[in-house]
């Protein structure tokens, strides 16, 4: 399991879910405890970390204020998927770029953090 800290849980696991394509894992709203899951099987639990503790979200903050994705996802194809959520109206910093490392396009999740999609 990897975590992101966001600054809403519960409206990041709907945006995670229904934006993002992750399956919901679990989500405890009484907790404050939202997880995701990718759809494959055996797929990387995502817990959506708040923010409402002033070390997480300064460091939160720092990250996206210095214009770093908090996480890398894996993409079967950067080009399509960046058309797909830039017509769902997310922000991107560019389009998708080649290097020797293989495409990447970086989103803002509307959650507090930049997001790289990779294609190696």
């Amino acid at each position: 399991m990897c975590s992101i800290h966001v600054t809403d849980p519960a409206s990041a696991f709907d945006f995670y879910t229904t934006v993002l394509g992750f399956e919901p894992l679990l989500a405890m709203a009484e907790a404050n405890l939202f997880i995701v899951t990718t759809p494959d099987s055996g797929g990387v639990g995502l817990l959506l970390e708040p923010s409402d503790n002033p070390v997480a979200e300064a460091y939160r903050r720092g990250v996206y204020d210095a214009g770093l994705p908090a996480i890398v996802l894996g993409s079967p194809d950067v080009v399509e998927d960046y058309g797909r959520l830039r017509d769902a109206g997310l922000e991107f910093r560019g389009e998708p770029a080649e290097d020797p490392s293989g495409i990447s396009a970086v989103f803002d999740d509307r959650h507090g953090n930049w997001i790289q999609l990779h294609q190696d």
